[in-house]
């Protein structure tokens, strides 16, 4: 096992206990559906690979939560604040989230996103991305499910 890419100085760091609500505040700003305090919780505890990005002034900027397997791993939560969006940091956390990634041995990457996100569609496209199918009724929605690609 190779070791985790170098962390930035005051940038992205493990999440904990204590971010929790800067996270869920973020979480609650940005979905209609977000995930709950207890989702990041047992994330955490679960020991799944968890990171928060803070700003040189220590505000918090973006979050993601990983699952890793034998050789791979699978994006569940990459999210950025309201205030920070189209300013690069989802394609950078994305970038890290890969990196840590391959430093655990993973050679692929799965997750699912809303077709109704385009911004996260065509950020994950970008990246190399490909649709290998459709999860009907995965995401909770106003009027009822949303598939997810």
């Amino acid at each position: 096992m190779s070791a985790l890419p170098k962390s930035e100085p005051d940038r992205y760091t493990p999440m904990v206990e204590a971010d929790l609500p800067e996270v869920v505040a973020i979480e609650a700003d940005i979905y209609p559906f977000p995930w709950t305090r207890g989702n990041f919780l047992d994330s955490i505890r679960a020991g799944y690979s968890v990171w928060v990005l803070r700003d040189r002034t220590g505000a918090l900027t973006a979050y993601s939560v990983m699952t890793l397997m034998i050789d791979e791993a699978h994006l569940l939560n990459l999210s950025v604040a309201r205030r920070c969006q189209r300013a690069g940091l989802g394609w950078r956390t994305l970038e890290w989230m890969a990196e840590v990634a391959r430093g655990y041995g993973a050679r692929t990457m799965l997750l699912e996103v809303r077709p109704s996100n385009a911004s996260a569609v065509r950020m994950y496209e970008r990246y190399g991305f490909e649709k290998i199918g459709i999860r009907r009724g995965y995401y909770p929605a106003k009027t009822g499910r949303e598939d997810a690609i």
